[in-house]
């Protein structure tokens, strides 16, 4: 049996299936998630104190740290990574071009 997918890229793939962006949001709100913990580890922070740090309640920070969570405010993520003592960088880059 062949596969139809053979030779094609992974990123291709989700596109053919219209869950490319999904997949990646979600893939990048688990790197958020895990930076950030790694952060409050680092830092010797408990989720209260890092909430406090933050200026929000335990609860956004339950929703910035859950990878499956992909809604995420721009100033929580800058509050949340200074509150760990790191900036946000944001780069755009060229999309991969699909495979013809």
């Amino acid at each position: 049996m062949d596969n139809e997918h053979r030779g094609s890229s992974f990123d291709h793939f989700l596109k053919e299936e219209n869950i490319y962006e999904e997949v990646q949001a979600a893939a990048v709100k688990r790197v958020i998630a895990e930076l950030l913990e790694e952060g409050m580890a680092r830092e010797g922070l408990s989720k209260p104190q890092m909430a406090k740090r933050m200026g929000t309640s335990r609860s956004q920070l339950d929703r910035v740290l859950d990878p499956a969570n992909i809604t995420i405010q721009l100033d929580t993520l800058i509050k949340a990574a200074r509150a760990v003592g790191r900036d946000v960088s944001i780069q755009f880059k060229p999309a991969a071009k699909a495979a013809t």
